[in-house]
């Protein structure tokens, strides 16, 4: 469990794709400061997917996907040297400051469009229609890992507004027009839409 509250900017230092394990791909990722009292076992948010530490040597922390992940993600695209988004797992006591997140991706959006103002940054995101109807105006939603108010839908389209402070301390700040960006839809309204 998370809350999209990033933590801080992990640099990949390994990206390997089909090795000889089970898994689809490989990834090793300086964590810096983020890794101090992580375990073998533990839970990640890396771009807000759930991913689970399974070695862990001086501040690098290493992460295997599986090919669902790799499919619904835009976590397959990263090279070594990319900075990612981290959250490390809640833990009972914690403030909740941004909203329940699973790390259970459900999609890749697209950007649309970048504006830049004077105190605020607007995204456009394009979603795949079957996303779509579980993204409200006002709603909560996660962008890459950030837990973001929807300012405004139109069909397949939503956009958010980020603050300074958060383009500066998100990889958000590197994004360009085109990029992939995962999406995971407010769990709440997934499972009142599932139920109607």
């Amino acid at each position: 469990m998370f809350t999209g509250i990033i933590e801080g900017l992990g640099k990949i230092e390994k990206f390997e794709k089909n090795t000889k394990t089970r898994s689809e791909a490989r990834m090793k990722i300086n964590l810096g400061k983020l890794a101090k009292g992580l375990k073998v076992g533990d839970s990640v948010a890396i771009n807000g997917v759930c991913l689970t530490a399974i070695n862990i040597a001086k501040g690098i922390a290493e992460f295997e996907m599986v090919g669902e992940t790799i499919k619904k993600t835009n976590l397959g695209a990263l090279e070594s040297g990319d900075e990612v988004n981290i959250e490390r797992s809640l833990k009972i006591g914690d403030r909740l400051e941004g909203h329940f997140v699973l790390g259970h991706v459900d999609g890749s959006g697209t950007i649309l469009k970048i504006d830049k103002q004077s105190n605020q940054v607007q995204l456009w995101i394009e979603l795949p229609k079957e996303l779509a109807k579980y993204v409200a105006k006002k709603g909560s939603i996660t962008v890459d890992g950030i837990s973001l108010t929807v300012v405004d839908k139109i069909k397949t389209k939503f956009s958010v507004s980020i603050i300074p402070h958060t383009m500066k301390v998100t990889n958000l700040g590197s994004k360009k027009v085109g990029d992939k960006v995962n999406i995971e839809t407010d769990v709440l309204g997934k499972y009142i839409l599932s139920e109607s």
